[in-house]
C-alpha cells in the first residue's frame, strides 16, 4: 500500500477527491482503484511540521547572547518537530511505520519548499521505504489522476530539496547571527531592542530606506511652463512651450520674457510628426507580475494576494500560483480551446467572444517548454467557479488570470503617436501630442472604463504643415519639481525581482525571465509581511514607509554585505544553480559560514564609527509620530505663501503657520473635503463641482475655488 504526504489539509483531500474514499483522524483512506490496486492513505503536513532547532540545543551556553560566542556555526544542522505541530507529526510518524505501507508518494507542493517539508518529516521519522514524487500544477480531478499515473522518481526532484535546505540553513546562519551581533552591539548604545536581520529581509529594507531617504533629503524647486492656446483654421488647441530639450523656465521673468514676445504674434504650423507603435499583448501571469497588478488595481498586498491565490488552487480553479514562469508548455496550451469555450459561457467574460486568434500553440510569446523549469504560467484550469459565489479578493483575481488568457488570444495594438509643432513669431516653439487607436485589440480585454491606465492626450486636430493662425492665450503657470514617490507594495515585489533595478514596465519583460533577485516567488510577500511585523516599516494608503527602527539598522549596516542587494541576488543564483543540481549544496554552505563571520566581524568594525543613540533613535520616533498627524508629504502648494499643505486631522493648513494662516475646515456646510478635492483645488485653484452642501434646509452644489483677490476660499456654482 502507498502513504501519500501532502503540504495541507485542503491539498490532501483534493488529492483523494478523484477516488472512493474515507476520512480518518489526520488521514484519509482511500478505496482499492485503477490507480491504487491495493488502496492508499493520504496525511498531510501543516505546513513546516518540522523546523530548525535553535542554538541552544547544541549548546546550552548559547541561550545567553554575547559577542563571544558568535558567530555561531553548526557542524551539522538538525531538524525538530515544530511544538505546535506536534499531533499532527505523530499521525504521519504511526503511518510510516506501519508494515503494510510498502512506498511513499511525495505529495507537497510541486516546489522548494513542498520538496522540503515532506522529506525532512520523512527523514526524522527515520524510515528508509522507496519514495516516488507527484508533480502536478493543479489540483483539478483530472490533473490529480493523471498525476498518480505519471509519477516521478524521488532523485528526479532530489535537487530541489537541496536547495531548500540549504536555503534555510543559510538563512538561519546569517539571520541569527546578524540579529544577535547587531542587537548586542545596539544595547551599547542604549538602544535596548531586538534588531532581527535577514539575507533576504536586510537588503529589501535598504532599498526601503534609500528611498525613504531620497525624499527626506529632496528639495522641492520651482519652475515655470508657459501653455499657449491657437486658434487655426476654426480649430482651437493647446500647446507647451519648449526650446530644444528645454520645457520649463528657472524664473518667472524668463517665462514672463517669451511671453510677452509671443503675444499678438502669427502662430503657424512648423512640423507634424507621426509614428505608428504595435504593442503585442502581455505575457501570462507570474507570480510576481500578477501580486503587482493586483495591487496596482485592487490595492492588495503581495501576501494576501498569495492566500486568495492559494485558495483558488486549492479549490481546482487555477494552476500552482507560485509560478516563477510566464510561459505554458504545448501540453497546456491544447488545453486551452477546451477552457476557453466553458469561460464563454460565463456572463464575466461572454462579451469577449468570439476569440480573434483561435489558438495560441504556435506563438513562442506565449508557449515555450525551454522557458517553463517547474511550473508553468498561472492560468485557469477546466474546472470553472461559479464566479458570483467567490470572495472578493478570489473573484477578482481569477478575472485577471482569465482576461490575461483571453487577451493572448487577441490581436495586437496598434496606436499612433504624434507630435505638433507650432512656431509663434518665427521664433518660439510649441508641442502639441496626439494619439490615436488604430486597432484596439488586446486593449479590449484588459483596457476599460475602470482602467488604470493614466489619461491619454488626443487626437491632434486636423491641421497640415504650414497652416496659421493666431495666438489666443497664453499662461505661466507655477509648478514645484516633485520628490521621489514611495514604493507602493506591488512595486516592491518588482523590485526585490529586479535585486533593485529601477525598470520601466517595456524593461520588465525581458529581466523578470532570470531568476536573479531577493527571495523567490514564494518568499517575497512572506519577506514584506515579516519587515512590517519587526516594526522596520509601515504601509499606509498602499505606501511603505521606512520607520525609524528600520532607519537606524540600515545606517549600521553601512557597507556591510547584509544591505547588498547585488550580493543577495547572486546567493539566489548560486542556490538555483543547486536546485538544478548544477552547483554543490556543501559548498555553498561553506560559502553562507565564511559569510556569517563577515557580518560579525563587519558589524563590529562598523560600529566604531556609529554616531547615533536612543536618543537619536526617540527623536526620529517623534518626527514620525508628528508625520503621522500632518499626514505626512504635503498635499500641495499653499495658494498664499506656496509651502505645502499639510492635513492637520481636522483641517487643511499651511505647514508655515503661524507666520501663513491658511487653513480650513474638513468639514464645509455638512460636506466632507476629501484629500483628492483638496490636492486639486491646490493644483489647480478650485475642486471638481461637490454635490451634498446644506444651508439651513436646502442643499446645493459647488466647487470650491481660491478667490485671489479675497485671500479666501468661497464657492462657484453651476452655471444654469
Amino acid at each position: 500500500m502507498k502513504l501519500i504526504i501532502a503540504e495541507k489539509p485542503d491539498q490532501g483531500a483534493k488529492l483523494a477527491s478523484p477516488f472512493k474514499h474515507k476520512k480518518q483522524q489526520g488521514y484519509i483512506e482511500i478505496s482499492p482503484n485503477d490507480t491504487f490496486p491495493k488502496g492508499a492513505l493520504v496525511t498531510w503536513a501543516v505546513g513546516h511540521v518540522c523546523e530548525l532547532v535553535p542554538p541552544e540545543e547544541y549548546d546550552p551556553s548559547l541561550k545567553k547572547w554575547s559577542l563571544d560566542t558568535l558567530p555561531i556555526l553548526p557542524e551539522k544542522f538538525r531538524h525538530r518537530v515544530s511544538p505546535s505541530k506536534a499531533k499532527q507529526f505523530q499521525v504521519i510518524k504511526s503511518l510510516l511505520m506501519r508494515p503494510d505501507i510498502k512506498e511513499i508518494v511525495h505529495a507537497g507542493d510541486a516546489g522548494r519548499e513542498g520538496e522540503y517539508i515532506v522529506r525532512i518529516a520523512v527523514q526524522l521519522v527515520g524510515v528508509n521505504k522507496p519514495m516516488k514524487r507527484l508533480w502536478i500544477s493543479s489540483l483539478t480531478p483530472k490533473a490529480v489522476e493523471q498525476g498518480f499515473m505519471n509519477l516521478k522518481g524521488e532523485e528526479d526532484t532530489r535537487s530541489l530539496y537541496y536547495e531548500a535546505v540549504s536555503r534555510s540553513c543559510a538563512d538561519w546562519l546569517v539571520g541569527m547571527n546578524g540579529s544577535r551581533v547587531y542587537s548586542l552591539l545596539f544595547q551599547r548604545r542604549g538602544i535596548r531592542e531586538v534588531f532581527s536581520t535577514g539575507r533576504v529581509q536586510s537588503p529589501t529594507l535598504a532599498l526601503i530606506v534609500a528611498r525613504e531617504k531620497e525624499i527626506q533629503n529632496f528639495k522641492p524647486e520651482p519652475f515655470w511652463e508657459l501653455k499657449a492656446k491657437f486658434l487655426i483654421n476654426d480649430t482651437v488647441y493647446e500647446g507647451t512651450w519648449f526650446r530644444e530639450k528645454q520645457t520649463r523656465f528657472a524664473s518667472r521673468d524668463e517665462a514672463e520674457s517669451v511671453k510677452r514676445n509671443c503675444e499678438n504674434k502669427l502662430a503657424s504650423v512648423n512640423e507634424i510628426e507621426r509614428e505608428r507603435k504595435e504593442f503585442q499583448p502581455p505575457q501570462l501571469f507570474n507570480l510576481s507580475s500578477l501580486q503587482a497588478v493586483a495591487n496596482q488595481i485592487y490595492k492588495y498586498s503581495p501576501q494576501n494576494c498569495l492566500n486568495a491565490l492559494q485558495q483558488l488552487y486549492l479549490e481546482g480553479y487555477i494552476s500552482y500560483p507560485r509560478s516563477d514562469s510566464a510561459y505554458v508548455t504545448p501540453e497546456e496550451a491544447r488545453q486551452f480551446p477546451e477552457i476557453l469555450s466553458k469561460l464563454s459561457r460565463q456572463e464575466s467574460f461572454k462579451d469577449f467572444f468570439p476569440l480573434p486568434i483561435q489558438s495560441i500553440a504556435n506563438n513562442k510569446r506565449f508557449v515555450n517548454a525551454a522557458k517553463v523549469s517547474d511550473h508553468y504560467a498561472i492560468i485557469p484550469t477546466e474546472v470553472i467557479p461559479q464566479i458570483g459565489r467567490l470572495k472578493p479578493e478570489e473573484r477578482n483575481l481569477y478575472e485577471l488570470i482569465v482576461k490575461r488568457l483571453i487577451a493572448a488570444h487577441y490581436d495586437k495594438a496598434i496606436i499612433d503617436y504624434s507630435r505638433l509643432i507650432t512656431v509663434v513669431g518665427d521664433q518660439e516653439t510649441f508641442l502639441t501630442k496626439g494619439r490615436l487607436i488604430v486597432q484596439e485589440g488586446w486593449r479590449k480585454v484588459l483596457y476599460d472604463s475602470d482602467s488604470q491606465e493614466e489619461s491619454e492626450p488626443d487626437v491632434l486636430p486636423p491641421l497640415e504643415q504650414g497652416d496659421s493662425g493666431t495666438v489666443e492665450e497664453l499662461l505661466v503657470k507655477e509648478g514645484k519639481t516633485q520628490a521621489p514617490k514611495r514604493y507602493t507594495e506591488g512595486q516592491l515585489i518588482t523590485l526585490m525581482k529586479t535585486a533593485g533595478k529601477h525598470l520601466e514596465d517595456a524593461e520588465l519583460e525581458k529581466i523578470l525571465e532570470k531568476t536573479e533577485g531577493l527571495g523567490t516567488e514564494a518568499t517575497r510577500a512572506g519577506i514584506i509581511s515579516v519587515l512590517k511585523d519587526r516594526k522596520y516599516i509601515e504601509v499606509k494608503k498602499n505606501m511603505v514607509y521606512a520607520t525609524s527602527k528600520g532607519i537606524i539598522l540600515i545606517d549600521a549596516l553601512g557597507d556591510s554585505i547584509l544591505a547588498s542587494a547585488e550580493m543577495t541576488a547572486k546567493w539566489e543564483q548560486r542556490l538555483h544553480d543547486v536546485g538544478q543540481g548544477n552547483a554543490s549544496p556543501q559548498s555553498f554552505m561553506e560559502q553562507a559560514k565564511r559569510l556569517s563571520q563577515k557580518i560579525v566581524d563587519d558589524a563590529i568594525r562598523n560600529s566604531m564609527t556609529w554616531t547615533f543613540t536612543a536618543k537619536s533613535m526617540e527623536s526620529k520616533e517623534q518626527t514620525e509620530k508628528a508625520d503621522k498627524v500632518s499626514g505626512g508629504l504635503g498635499l500641495g502648494p499653499c495658494p498664499k505663501c506656496k509651502e505645502d499643505v499639510i492635513d492637520k486631522g481636522a483641517a487643511y493648513s499651511c505647514s508655515a503657520r503661524p507666520r501663513c494662516d491658511f487653513s480650513f475646515s474638513k468639514k464645509v456646510l455638512g460636506k466632507i473635503i476629501t484629500e483628492t478635492q483638496i490636492k486639486r483645488f491646490l493644483g489647480k485653484g478650485r475642486t471638481n463641482l461637490i454635490k451634498g452642501f446644506k444651508k439651513g434646509d436646502k442643499t446645493f452644489e459647488a466647487a470650491l475655488v481660491w478667490k485671489k483677490e479675497e485671500g479666501r476660499v468661497g464657492f462657484e456654482f453651476k452655471p444654469k
